[in-house]
Formats: structure tokens, sequence, C-alpha cells
């Protein structure tokens, strides 16, 4: 195999890895906010369908994205919360983990519940504009399955934030992300990018995961 090859493999292997490890935790963290949104919003059964909807498509991606690897005759590389978005703005904005996360403090806190919403939206919406520059790399278009999976995606992406946008907007609340929230993404964003990510495609010790995170969740742990 020549470098360009060796390159262009490796590349999509780690990318894949850190996708399916985010939309495993996109879709098993929704189920959380499934429950708070229920419990603060139990009448509006259009809000109610659109997070039902969101994290369908966060689970469908999951199971693209393992498909992937298994046409490949591979396993995804093993990695973990450090290469979460979502992870790491949970813990700036709430000061701890995605499993920490007092449900029923944010139903009853209303500022609280609005800064779950914006982060979700902030977050999707860097999901989606990192999918629009990924569709232009040559590696991923070399790639058919890999290049699909990414106009899916990028199909479902604006309806992942705007229901947040939408019900933030329509009960008085600030939909655009504080200045903190700006800052805290950026700063996600750039070192998964500038140093995460590097990381574990320089690292060819890093193991492969032994089960689906979906068949056994201690997995990631």
């Amino acid at each position: 195999m020549g470098l360009h090859a060796a390159f262009r493999k490796r590349f999509l292997d780690v990318l894949a890895s850190i996708y399916i490890y985010n939309e495993h935790r996109g879709y098993t963290s929704l189920d959380r906010v499934l429950d708070a949104v229920r419990a603060r919003c139990p009448e509006d059964a259009a809000f109610i369908a659109a997070v039902e909807k969101h994290r369908a498509d966060e689970e469908k991606h999951y199971r693209m994205f393992k498909r992937w690897f298994e046409l490949r005759g591979e396993m995804p590389l093993k990695v973990d919360r450090t290469c979460g978005h979502i992870d790491h703005f949970i813990e700036s904005v709430f000061g701890c983990t995605i499993e920490d996360l007092d449900t029923g403090a944010i139903v009853a806190d209303p500022d609280a519940f609005e800064k779950l919403c914006r982060v979700i939206m902030v977050t999707e919406q860097r999901g989606m504009a990192q999918v629009e520059v990924l569709l232009t790399n040559p590696h991923i278009r070399s790639d058919k399955a890999m290049t699909r999976i990414f106009e899916i995606v990028e199909k479902d992406e604006p309806s992942h934030w705007q229901p947040y946008d939408a019900w933030l907007r329509a009960h008085g609340r600030r939909p655009n992300a504080t200045w903190r929230e700006r800052w805290t993404d950026y700063w996600i964003h750039k070192s998964l990018m500038l140093a995460k990510l590097p990381a574990v495609f320089l690292n060819r010790r890093n193991p492969r995961l032994t089960a689906w995170p979906d068949e056994d969740a201690t997995v990631y742990a």
C-alpha cells in the first residue's frame, strides 16, 4: 500500500471511529433529554416528536458507521470521552458528566433547561458545519459509502437544532449562545481537530473495540 493510500485508510478509520463514538453518545444521551422534555413540556407534542426524531436519527447515523466498519471487516478504534464534543460541553456548562446530569433539577429550573436546549443546539450547529467541510474532503469523496453517510447526516442535521431554537424563541428564552458558550464550543472543536484527532491518528497502539457499544455498554468505559 502506497503512502497516500495508507494515509487515506488511516484518516477514514480514525474519523469514523470518532463519529461512531459521538453518534452512540448522542442517541443514548438523548434518552435523558427526552425524559426532561416530556416532563417539562408534556403537552408540546410537536417538540417531543422533534426530539424523538433527533434521537432516532442519531441512532441511524451510528448504525450507518457501524455497517461501514462491518463491510471492511474491522472494528472501530477505541476512543473515549476525550473525543466527545457533547461530553466536554456538558461538563463545561453544568460542571458534571452526562451520566451525573440531574435531569430532575434541570426540569425544575427554567434557566437550566434553557441552557440544556442551547448546548444541544450549538453542538448540532457545529456538527452541521463540520459535515459541510468533510464533504469537500478528497479522502471522504473517494469512498462512496462514507460520502453517502455524510450526505445523509448533512440532510438530517438542520432538524436536530431547529426545534430547540424554535422552542426557546416561542417561550421567550435566549436562543443565541452566550459568549461563554460560543468560546467553549470553539475551544472544544479546535482541541478535537488539532490535538485529539491527530493523537488518535498517530497512536498505532490504539486498540480496537472488542464489542459494539449498542451490544455492550461497557466498551467505552
